[in-house]
């Protein structure tokens, strides 16, 4: 045979092995090939544990500024945004009504105090008559007795004196009556003042004022809001936080308080008080986060969210929380030894907001693996693996 046609042949003999052979190589490289971790290593740092929660800025004590008698509103001397001081005048009702019954009870004030008077004069006259009347019926009798008088005329005698003892019983009966008229009529004169003093109404308490709710010239009812006000001592942030990030979360607790109209000034705050009943649709327990120092500034109802502190800790061995696993009931992490893999177990500790999680029982040396997500249930003890650069 001829040259030509012999090389060709064994080209195409040589070159199927070849390609089979790279073809492992690639399989061995590829799917067959150990997976690729990232590792870390333990590192030392500052830890906060911080639980997340949402609500809106609300105030314990809010105070309805209303009236206690029915009144129109002739003058307004406060408006929303006001800060009061306690016993300030805030607003006045038309008067004339009352001060027409102040004077109808004055009048008849002086008319009970002029009648008891008289009363008490008619009783004092009374009572001479009745001591006239009882020396006339004395000597009478004693006359009577000794014959020098007829016993007719000593009984008409006797007939006076229980006349005129009656009319005692009378006048004193009246003056009494006209005592009780008379503290009756200060008892209304008193009630038509206060009415009257009711007229101006002022601030039960020192706060600010969140609303004016009627304006000049309204009629006013009793126990109807003319102002709402609070006390900027008392707002605080009712935070919802889930029930499962409740552990270590107690009245003290600091935390920061984001507002949404300053996202990025956070104010300190410190948990005030913790709900006893969580909402059975949303499973999370309100916890009321005071600001400290209090807002002199803020709008009720404005959303906010609050990072409630519950640990720190200061230069302890730390991980990114993506590295540990979990085998059974317990957690560890896998180290990465001359390519293979070993499960150690460790002590969890707090974990921040960053991701980072604190870990007891390692040396420090250790490299450890940085499965990707949802990986690391594959790996097994002595299992190979290819340290990513």
């Amino acid at each position: 045979m001829k040259l030509t046609t012999i090389l060709p042949k064994r080209k195409n003999y040589l070159l199927w092995p070849l390609l089979a052979l790279a073809g492992v190589v690639l399989l061995k490289a590829t799917l067959f090939a150990p997976p690729r971790v990232k590792t870390v290593a333990v590192s030392r740092g500052d830890l906060v544990a911080q639980v997340y929660g949402n609500g809106t800025v609300e105030a314990k004590v809010v105070v309805g500024v209303s009236s206690t008698i029915t009144g129109r509103i002739v003058a307004l001397y406060a408006d929303q945004g006001d800060r009061v001081r306690r016993g300030q005048l805030l607003a006045r009702l038309e008067p004339d009504d009352y001060s027409s019954q102040v004077r109808q009870a004055e009048a008849t004030l002086h008319k009970t105090e002029a009648d008891e008077q008289l009363e008490a004069a008619t009783l004092r006259k009374a009572r001479t008559t009745l001591e006239q009347a009882e020396r006339d019926a004395r000597r009478y009798r004693a006359l009577a007795d000794k014959n020098l008088v007829s016993r007719q005329e000593a009984e008409q005698y006797e007939t006076a004196r229980r006349l005129a003892h009656d009319e005692v019983a009378r006048c004193e009966a009246a003056v009494t009556a006209a005592r009780m008229e008379g503290a009756a009529g200060h008892a209304a004169w008193k009630t038509a003042r206060a009415r009257l003093a009711d007229t101006l109404i002022y601030a039960p308490q020192d706060g600010l004022i969140v609303s004016r709710d009627l304006e000049k010239g309204a009629v006013v009812t009793p126990g109807e809001q003319i102002f709402t006000m609070t006390d900027p001592r008392t707002v605080w942030v009712k935070a919802n936080v889930d029930e499962t990030q409740l552990a270590g979360i107690a009245p003290g607790n600091p935390a920061a308080i984001t507002l949404r109209s300053a996202p990025d000034s956070p104010f300190a705050g410190q948990v005030a008080r913790l709900a006893r009943e969580s909402d059975r649709v949303t499973e999370e327990l309100e916890v009321d986060v005071a600001f400290t120092p209090p807002r002199q500034e803020f709008r009720l109802g404005e959303q906010a969210d609050v990072l409630i502190t519950v640990g720190r800790r200061s230069g302890v061995a730390t991980l990114p929380a993506a590295a540990l696993a979990a085998r059974g009931t317990a957690r560890g992490v896998w180290t990465v030894a001359a390519g293979r893999l070993r499960f150690q177990p460790v002590r969890v500790g707090i974990e921040d907001r960053r991701g980072l999680v604190e870990v007891a029982g390692l040396t420090g040396r250790e490299r450890i693996a940085l499965p990707p997500p949802g990986k690391s249930t594959t790996f097994s003890d002595g299992m190979k693996v290819r340290v990513a650069r």
